[in-house]
């Protein structure tokens, strides 16, 4: 059988920028949904997906079914509250008055009763008349604390009416861009159910995906370079802004977020863009193209040239540049020489050619990792 003819090249020691690559897709870490406190009717819808709009400013209203009686009865009932407490005050200084008179009778009796000039009885009824101008006195102060507490309900519920009044007009929490127009006027929607949802532009941000195996040194502040699908041919500097907790175990990915340095115009939530991320460089570590490396029996190694055969080492991989160089931890030294490609898989056994270069068809990495 021919020998099968493979490339050599030599481990070497050199520097290696490290680097992790993954899709994203544009969002907002600020989003806010417009909706009524309570089921109804729209009456109208102001804005429409694209606007943007100022915070405070109307977007949509409300059918007010009854709550404009609901109001003025509120108030009706405030002013008859007010007059209540009117008449208790005056029923109240009344009672005071007549309690003042019974006190001087009394007085005037009792001093009238030492000198022998009315009789015991006489003094009796005074003195009962006194006691009942000071109940008089504790039932208008009763009255008119009673009607004090109507006026602070009353005026909650007033409140409370007035605020659902003022609740069926939809206002911008802040200032940002309609992103959906769910509901048209005429439709009914129940509470909390959105009529309009917002995003605030300066939030926009890459929701970025990476490979759980490849995200060693992933931390907020890195450098990153994203490209838009939209613009293929412009490349957009930011930074990782924040490091999701939670993985996603299905996929084996890690997910970050991407803030851009300078907000570009003219992109949109949803948009679909490429995320590198740069790691600060590595000087002076061994290096060999990620193409050598091979997966033999569950385990990375390359395939080492030794004293007039080749043999299979395993091999520890460090960090991996986006060039296609890999660190080697542990396997190799510098001055080694491994099989880069090979026109098909080797064994032990294999006869081996060492070659200059192989044809572009017949070339085969010797990795795959």
């Amino acid at each position: 059988m021919a020998p099968i003819r493979v490339t050599v090249i030599q481990a070497a020691r050199g520097e290696v920028a490290p680097g992790m690559f993954g899709i994203g897709t544009i969002a907002a870490q600020r989003a806010y949904v417009v909706g009524p406190t309570a089921a109804g009717r729209v009456k109208r819808v102001l804005v429409d997906v694209g606007d943007a709009v100022k915070a405070g400013q109307l977007l949509a209203e409300m059918e007010p079914v009854d709550l404009d009686s609901r109001v003025a009865a509120a108030d009706a009932a405030m002013a008859r509250a007010h007059s209540a407490v009117t008449t208790a005050e005056a029923q109240l200084r009344d009672a005071i008055s007549r309690q003042t008179l019974a006190a001087s009778e009394v007085r005037r009796t009792v001093d009238l009763g030492s000198k022998g000039f009315v009789s015991a009885s006489v003094l009796e009824g005074k003195q009962q008349q006194r006691e009942s101008a000071d109940a008089q006195v504790a039932s208008a102060e009763s009255a008119l604390a009673s009607a004090r507490q109507d006026i602070v309900r009353l005026e909650a519920d007033r409140a409370g009416a007035r605020q659902q009044r003022v609740n069926v007009r939809l206002l911008a929490p802040v200032d940002g861009m309609v992103t959906a127009r769910d509901a048209e006027p005429g439709s009914t929607v129940v509470a909390g159910q959105a009529v309009l949802k917002l995003a605030d532009p300066a939030s926009l941000r890459v929701r970025t995906r990476l490979d759980q195996g490849r995200s060693i040194g992933l931390r907020t502040g890195l450098p990153a370079q994203v490209v838009l699908r939209a613009r293929p041919d412009e490349t957009l500097a930011g930074r990782v802004s924040r490091i999701d907790p939670l993985s996603d175990s299905v996929t084996e990915e890690r997910i970050a977020d991407v803030v851009f340095d300078v907000l570009p115009q003219g992109v949109s939530i949803g948009d679909m863009a490429e995320v590198t991320l740069r790691l600060p460089v590595l000087k002076d570590v061994l290096l060999i193209p990620n193409a050598a490396l091979r997966q033999r029996a569950g385990r990375a190694g390359v395939w080492l040239r030794g004293d007039g055969n080749f043999r299979f080492v395993a091999v520890k991989a460090g960090a991996s540049g986006l060039d296609g160089q890999v660190q080697v931890l542990d396997g190799l030294k510098a001055g080694d020489y491994v099989v880069l490609y090979s026109e098909r898989d080797l064994d032990d056994d294999s006869r081996i050619e060492v070659v200059g270069a192989l044809p572009a068809a017949t070339a085969k990495a010797a990795g795959g990792m």
